[in-house]
């Protein structure tokens, strides 16, 4: 997958997060820049210890971003199950980080300093405070969610979507500049011949900031852009969704939080407003669509999302089965699928290791950075860290879509490695 879909990712996933947040609180990079690290080498046949933090409880709200934690251990466990690595258990020892920066920073302590832990897995952290420890230890923290530009611009964090920044540790991206992609916006102009694109956002700093990003890339594609903005204590859907249906919209885009979301689908279903697709993002990629909007089934049956890791339904592939038998009979997210994956990778470079001849951090790193892609088994799109000195202006950038039908859930639309677009990249400050 390119860095530059991961970017725009992160900024849909870190704003919903702001926007939750201001509700909660009455208002929502190279090697040698940091001192020699240690190498961690785990002895004899004890457990090998991985930490994974997750801000599980947090003003977002309980398992609003436990996913990845959960497909995580869920993978630890299966392997476990089978003999471990190599004939060693993995030791997992989670940190809840409580959606703050202290908190994650005690986490980092007590995980890196104190349990000692050889890497940590599927980080999901609203606030990641820790970062700049965690580099400087020197410990690698592999498939991460980008919920802030630290995977951007740290060495040593390994982000589950890839980077192309030079992550110095000093700025995120290149002088503080991050860049997405228009694939999203493509994919729905040449599959569903959407022309007029709406984009809804509240007046608040963070929201209409996103908004802002998504309608330059909507433009860049060539949509008319009808730009909607609503009250953020006291937001009028109703108004919103009538004039969605005045103006003929194709497809509609937000910079909303959940609950936003929710009630502009449930203003639309009373006015009988409908829209070609209603596009969301892989947080929200999950099971719980059908709770969420019970009152909305018009609104629902619209909904698509978008993503760099293949739908957790595709039970057809061989990865997704395995995952899903993994997982019992729980409710899936695509977060739990790409928290399997990231416990894949660590799993698999730890294997290449120890095939090698020794486990060591700095092995590790080197499978993660080598120049072939990484696909946890055909579950991501091809993953890879690389420093380019220079952003891309243009990226062949590919994509997962799946869209939401009632008695069938998520279903796919097309194969996702062949889902691809060469298309220009969009700079924005985090």
């Amino acid at each position: 997958m390119s860095p530059s879909r991961a970017a725009e990712t992160a900024a849909a996933l870190l704003l919903a997060v702001a926007l939750l947040l201001l509700t909660a609180c009455g208002s929502r990079l190279p090697e040698r820049a940091f001192e020699p690290r240690p190498t961690a080498r785990p002895s004899g046949g004890e457990p090998l210890r991985v930490g994974i933090i997750t801000s599980a409880t947090s003003p977002v709200g309980g398992q609003a971003l436990t996913g990845p934690r959960d497909g995580a251990r869920a993978y630890f466990d299966a392997l476990n199950a089978r003999g471990g690595l190599d004939g060693r258990r993995i030791q997992v020892e989670t940190c809840d980080d409580g959606g703050s920066g202290v908190g994650n920073n005690t986490c980092v302590h007590r995980l890196v300093d104190e349990r000692r832990v050889f890497a940590l897995v599927a980080t999901t952290a609203l606030d990641y405070a820790g970062a700049p420890l965690v580099a400087r230890a020197g410990v690698p923290d592999i498939g991460g969610q980008p919920l802030t530009p630290a995977y951007d611009t740290y060495p040593h964090l390994y982000g589950i979507y890839g980077s192309s920044a030079p992550r110095t540790g000093t700025e995120p991206g290149w002088g503080g500049v991050l860049y997405g992609g228009t694939e999203v916006y493509r994919w729905f102009a040449r599959e569903q011949g959407a022309r007029t694109a709406a984009v809804v956002s509240y007046n608040q700093a963070a929201s209409a900031a996103y908004a802002r990003l998504v309608t330059r890339g909507l433009r860049a594609e060539g949509y008319r852009v009808v730009e909607e903005t609503v009250d953020f204590a006291l937001p009028n859907f109703r108004a919103v969704a009538a004039d969605l249906r005045a103006q003929h919209v194709d497809v509609l885009f937000d910079a909303m939080d959940t609950h936003g979301n929710v009630r502009l689908c449930e203003a639309m279903e009373t006015l009988g407003v409908r829209v070609a697709a209603k596009v969301t993002h892989v947080q929200n990629w999950s099971s719980s669509v059908t709770r969420d909007y019970a009152r909305a089934p018009g609104c629902r049956n619209a909904l698509w999302a978008t993503g760099a890791s293949r739908n957790h339904q595709d039970t057809g592939h061989p990865a997704v089965r395995e995952f899903r038998a993994a997982m019992g009979g729980r409710p899936l997210s695509q977060w739990q699928l790409e928290g399997w994956a990231a416990a894949m990778w660590f799993t698999d470079a730890a294997r290449s290791c120890l095939a090698g001849g020794g486990l060591t951090r700095a092995c590790v790193e080197r499978f993660v950075n080598r120049p072939e892609p990484y696909t946890a088994r055909g579950l991501l799109l091809p993953v890879r860290y690389e420093r380019l000195e220079r952003p891309p202006a243009t990226r062949n950038t590919c994509l997962s879509v799946a869209r939401w039908q009632d008695g069938r859930g998520w279903v796919s639309r097309g194969e996702m490695t062949r889902n691809c677009a060469n298309v220009p990249q969009l700079g924005y400050r985090p």
